[in-house]
């Protein structure tokens, strides 16, 4: 079973992980058959120690190894380096006429850093507010928060997580249209848009008011492109791996999910 081909990993993903100089992590071969084996666990939702190591690698190898460098990976930010550099290389065929925003809770079976008890989901989740172009492909995404909070709770660090890597991967917000719905209907997400030049389009929320009786701007037309988000979320349940999180880090959680949207921009948009 793979995720992505040989040819896709080794032009796209190799080139921004962090290698060794010597030994076997000095051979493009060697860390190839680990980055397999990681997106192998991605599909699958396998446990470390049930990794197919032989499926991968014609000689014996731990399966400690291979969650060793994954979490290194994690660690010095090469996961992100790796996504950041596939949008910023392919922006061109992101489609941002309009943009849609988001929170997914994540089922979370072993608790750890920013999990919490959500009583809609009756279970401990995880939640990330996560951005998409008109493709459902995802372009932003928060660090992970406690699941007993609503979507717009810190609202302002976690929408400024979302900027910095729309940044990163060189995507203009001026103009930017915002899709949402009425959850995100505040005046504290309403004006850290306005800071940024971007234009809200949030379903107006009735505890704010008539609709009738602001004039605050909405577009229902450009608003029905908000569903497309919850595809990009169905396309990442497709990894088992991201459909329950059994990570104790917030940081390795925050790792999986880049390495899905990785995936899935790879697979949809590289060919």
């Amino acid at each position: 079973m793979s995720v992505l081909s040989k040819n896709t990993i080794e032009e796209l993903i190799l080139p921004h992980l962090s290698w060794g100089k010597s030994g076997k992590m000095s051979d493009p071969a060697h860390v190839l058959c680990i980055v397999q084996l990681i997106f192998h666990r991605l599909k699958t939702g396998c446990q470390w120690r049930e990794l197919p190591i032989g499926h991968f690698m014609d000689q014996p190898y731990s399966w400690k190894s291979v969650f060793y460098h994954f979490n290194k990976w994690s660690k010095d930010g090469s996961w992100l380096c790796v996504w950041s550099a596939l949008l910023k290389a392919h922006k061109h065929r992101l489609n941002l006429g309009t943009a849609q925003l988001d929170g997914t809770h994540t089922p979370s079976k072993r608790g750890g850093q920013a999990v919490d008890y959500q009583p809609r989901k009756g279970c401990k989740t995880s939640n990330m507010l996560c951005i998409a172009d008109e493709q459902g492909i995802i372009v932003a995404a928060s660090q992970p928060e406690s699941g007993n909070h609503h979507d717009v709770f810190d609202i302002e660090t976690h929408f400024e997580e979302l900027i910095t890597m729309l940044k990163l991967i060189g995507i203009e917000t001026k103009g930017l249209v915002l899709n949402a719905d009425s959850a995100f209907d505040t005046q504290t997400l309403r004006s850290l848009c306005a800071k940024h030049e971007i234009e809200p389009n949030f379903d107006l929320n009735p505890r704010n008011g008539s609709r009738w009786d602001r004039d605050d701007y909405f577009d229902p037309i450009a608003y029905k492109k908000r569903t497309i988000i919850e595809h990009a979320f169905a396309w990442l349940d497709a990894f088992k791996a991201l459909l329950v999180r059994y990570e104790i880090t917030a940081r390795n959680w925050f790792a999986w999910n880049l390495i899905g949207f990785t995936a899935i921009f790879a697979r949809k948009k590289i060919r």
